[in-house]
């Protein structure tokens, strides 16, 4: 059965406006069940899924372990560290193998660009990208955006596809423009080169602090998607502050997660309210 979403989301290029606003839209019933006393439906009972991280990122292998549970699915999370794939195991050998044991579903978190897509090609389970090395990281900018939906009420601006990208040569003027800043961390595992002098250099050119902030003529909103490296590319007063919605994200994380793997399945959209209202009960 092909889902509302196809096989597999492995980017947001390939996803039209609908499909994108279908999984928001989705997302926000299941964000509901988050509030509630008993924080499980049977959406998914019965779906085995694997997540499969060669990668370490445990915000995103939790909050999609969150999501698997609260809707029933049985899970098994397997890292690259102490597995098959540390002796020599290739990534598809690995995915096979467990495909044989008739799993349903794979998040994958992997270090290379496009080993989701790859790994999609080659088994008949669903292919969730968890975060694919420099290329993409799809329900982080779906959760980004429903962030961004809940605050200010629509997505984007009229006339999008006629926007460029603007880009700023300091960060003063950027804080001066913009609406919302999604301010991402430095990844210093990936930084082979020096690419900075130094950490603190960065903070003082680049760092997004209350000082620079306070020049702006109207509020901005403050987004992360974490871990952050305080005192780095943001300061601690403002990852804290009045303005910031980080921890919105992270709710809005497990709920999108949510809706995409319910999407995935198989599910209707119509029916999401409606299992809002079920209880998964004890398993």
């Amino acid at each position: 059965m092909t889902s509302a979403l196809g096989k597999d989301l492995l980017d947001l290029e390939s996803l039209s406006p609908d499909q994108i606003k279908l999984v928001l839209d989705t997302a926000v019933p299941f964000k509901e069940i988050s509030e509630r006393a008993i924080k499980k439906v049977p959406a998914l009972r019965g779906q085995t899924i694997v997540n499969l991280f060669f990668e370490a990122s445990t915000r995103t292998r939790i909050s999609f372990e969150f999501a698997e549970k609260r809707l029933s699915a049985d899970t098994v999370s397997v890292a690259s560290s102490g597995s098959s794939v540390s002796k020599g195991e290739t990534l598809v050998d690995t995915a096979r193998n467990l495909e044989a044991m008739r799993i349903d579903m794979v998040v994958i978190r992997h270090g290379a660009s496009g080993a989701a897509q790859f790994l999609a090609d080659r088994i008949e389970s669903n292919v969730i990208n968890a975060g694919d090395g420099t290329h993409e990281h799809p329900t982080q900018g779906l959760l980004d955006m429903l962030t961004l939906r809940d605050h200010f009420g629509s997505l984007l601006p009229h006339a999008i596809a006629d926007f460029g990208v603007k880009v700023f040569p300091r960060v003063e003027e950027a804080i001066e423009w913009a609406q919302a800043l999604n301010i991402l961390r430095l990844q210093l595992e990936r930084m082979t080169s020096g690419y900075i002098p130094s950490l603190r250099e960065y903070n003082r050119v680049f760092g997004v602090t209350r000082e620079r902030l306070d020049r702006a003529k109207h509020e901005v909103l403050i987004m992360h998607p974490g871990p952050m490296n305080r005192g780095v590319e943001i300061d601690s007063d403002v990852a804290d502050g009045p303005h910031s919605v980080i921890l919105n994200q992270v709710t809005n994380g497990v709920a999108v997660r949510m809706a995409v793997l319910y999407l995935l399945a198989g599910g209707k959209p119509e029916l999401a309210e409606a299992a809002k209202g079920m209880s998964g009960g004890d398993r």
